[in-house]
């Protein structure tokens, strides 16, 4: 008995994106084309200085984004999470280096919601002789860890006056999993910090009254386990020469920024 044909993929039609005609490709670019449009797992390529998306079907379901379809081929409006979560992938992989990332959660579209997925990301370096000129990065879902090993949800003390951004980042935090409580300034925050536990005081620098600065010196005085989390207008200006630890946010911020960030609040009171 014959067995069943292969089905054949259809052909892009490539004149369509910002790749144009095929047949001025570079050979790496083919070749890793081919690769990535017939394989099942989920695959995305970075090509060329313009950051061209090419992703396959696979990395289009588990994305599942509205309107995105294979193969893609343009320059996106809005960098993948693959891309913006970590620079250090990226950087990593055009110094030409084949880079993995364990565990990392995404966010994807599920349930008509951005909701945070883990995965486990693989980024190769796709040379031409002139050096990397894309970056290939495979998504898998996370292999599962021990119970003892997982993520369990922070809990954050968020002090922001601005109430729009307060209502916003506090959903966000809730999106990704996270215990919040919420409130204006450092004066309402210090009886909190001296009542309930938290793992995270997430403060914006300029409030009016008590400064983010002087707020996060008192909480410490409480509680010296505290990790601090800023958001400032100015970058790290004013947190930079600071005599206790923290980590810093840049407003505006976006989802990735602050999922990375949080990770590495996670890991190092894990690691305490």
């Amino acid at each position: 008995m014959n067995s069943p044909a292969a089905a054949t993929p259809p052909t892009p039609d490539w004149s369509q994106t910002d790749l144009g005609d095929p047949a001025g490709w570079h050979p790496s670019l083919r070749l890793t084309t081919d690769i990535m449009l017939n394989s099942p797992q989920a695959m995305l390529l970075m090509w060329g200085p313009e950051q061209i998306m090419v992703y396959n079907q696979a990395y289009a379901d588990l994305v599942a984004l509205p309107g995105l379809r294979a193969p893609g081929g343009k320059v996106p409006s809005m960098q993948p999470g693959a891309w913006s979560w970590n620079s250090n992938a990226l950087a990593e992989a055009r110094a030409g280096r084949s880079v993995a990332y364990h565990g990392c959660r995404l966010p994807l579209w599920r349930n008509n919601r951005v909701e945070p997925q883990a995965l486990d990301l693989y980024y190769t370096p796709v040379r031409t002789e002139h050096g990397v000129h894309g970056i290939l990065c495979t998504l898998a879902p996370a292999a599962m860890l021990p119970q003892a090993e997982q993520n369990a949800p922070l809990r954050l003390l968020v002090v922001e006056d601005n109430a729009d951004a307060r209502y916003l980042v506090c959903e966000t935090l809730r999106a990704l999993g996270h215990e919040v409580q919420a409130v204006a300034s450092g004066e309402e925050a210090l009886p909190l910090l001296s009542i309930q536990e938290f793992d995270v005081l997430f403060t914006d620098v300029s409030l009016p009254g008590m400064s983010g600065v002087d707020l996060a010196r008192h909480a410490l005085q409480r509680a010296p386990q505290l990790a601090l989390l800023f958001a400032s207008g100015y970058g790290d200006e004013l947190t930079r020469h600071l005599e206790f630890p923290a980590q810093s946010l840049q407003k505006p911020y976006d989802i990735e920024q602050l999922q990375a960030v949080l990770e590495r609040v996670a890991a190092q009171l894990r690691a305490r």
